[in-house]
């Protein structure tokens, strides 16, 4: 079968690797009908070495199940099935508490982490499959795949910002970064009920779409001018909330700046600093919480499809290109360069 490989920053190729195949009792195999590159596959992109290559790439995929293997009962061959970022069985005491990414018995087991398997291909194995996996009630040629899509991992991930920033109706909330997550946190913070939603973003066609999911104002300007733009916008206090989808330093310090007294930092942008000294007097005056972490999106995936199903919400207009797998080396060069917001692949 056909896979993307990442061997080094910058050097993406579609090969031929061995099929994926039934390992364990408890795993199932996936034909995939849909994936996606995800604005974190950049991060390796730019850093990766020869040495930690050729890695599988891909952790956001829609399939059709192929065989399962014999423990798994809550699948059968055919069912179309959406698979989060995280492997999990989703019934340890961790899952049971909506944190899947701490899943006792695979904690911390990421798409990234399986080896020789990724979504950015053919088929896959999904270990732990009744957990980690969930099925859809469309046919793999749905319009609403895009959207559904979304599930696997960025809806899921700018929702996870908001609730953890616990934003309540009537609050008023900034989202630092126009990538695709933070798209997606405008749009949970609209769905929450936030009343003022800045976003603070630079690109044009995202910060419109933005505008589209429920942002109020867009800030482009960075740094002090534009943490003094939006406590201008907030009556000189800052928001309650502030959903930092970048992982950037420069993105948290604009985060510390905007926040008001008493207001949260919930950060999902994958952290890119290591040694930082955050948290401690920048937060400790004004009583700030900060909060935030890799998104158990399987816990969210039944609370947010029916909005999905039902047309209320379209999260699938982040992707503004599509692709088959010879495509995908492309698609990284698109991404990178901000030719692209988010490329949705079709094996």
């Amino acid at each position: 079968m056909r896979a993307a490989l990442m061997y080094q920053a910058g050097d993406v190729r579609i090969e031929n690797v061995p099929d994926s195949t039934i390992k364990h009792p408890t795993d199932a195999l996936v034909r995939i009908t849909a994936s996606c590159i995800c604005g974190s596959d950049l991060h390796p992109y730019h850093q990766m070495t020869a040495t930690d290559g050729p890695a599988r790439m891909g952790h956001e995929l829609i399939g059709v199940v192929e065989e399962i293997g014999s423990e798994v009962t809550t699948l059968k061959k055919g069912d179309l099935v959406v698979s989060p970022f995280a492997i999990s069985d989703n019934v340890c005491e961790f899952c049971r508490e909506n944190l899947q990414t701490s899943c006792i018995h695979h904690q911390a087991a990421f798409w990234d982490g399986i080896a020789d398997e990724g979504g950015q291909a053919e088929a896959v194995r999904v270990p732990l499959a009744d957990g980690t996996l969930v099925k859809l009630p469309v046919a793999p040629d749905s319009a609403l795949i895009p959207s559904l899509l979304t599930l696997a991992d960025v809806f899921g991930t700018g929702y996870h910002a908001a609730k953890m920033a616990d934003v309540q109706p009537g609050q008023k909330v900034t989202v630092v970064g126009d990538g695709a997550v933070g798209l997606m946190a405008v749009l949970s913070a609209k769905r929450l009920g936030a009343e003022q939603i800045i976003l603070m973003g630079r690109h044009r066609a995202r910060t419109d779409l933005g505008r589209e999911f429920g942002a109020t104002d867009v800030v482009a300007e960075r740094g002090e001018e534009g943490i003094a733009r939006v406590r201008e916008l907030t009556g000189g206090h800052g928001t309650h909330a502030v959903l930092e989808a970048v992982g950037h330093m420069p993105a948290y310090e604009q985060a510390i700046g905007v926040v008001r007294p008493g207001g949260v930092i919930s950060r999902v942008g994958v952290p890119q600093y290591e040694d930082a000294p955050i948290g401690f007097g920048s937060l400790f005056g004004r009583n700030i919480h900060l909060a935030g972490g890799p998104a158990p999106v399987r816990a969210y995936i039944e609370e947010l499809m029916p909005d999905i199903l039902d047309g209320t919400i379209e999260p699938g207009k982040v992707f503004d290109a599509f692709t088959d797998l010879d495509g995908v080396p492309a698609g990284y060069r698109d991404m990178d360069e901000r030719k692209s917001l988010k490329v949705l692949i079709r094996p």
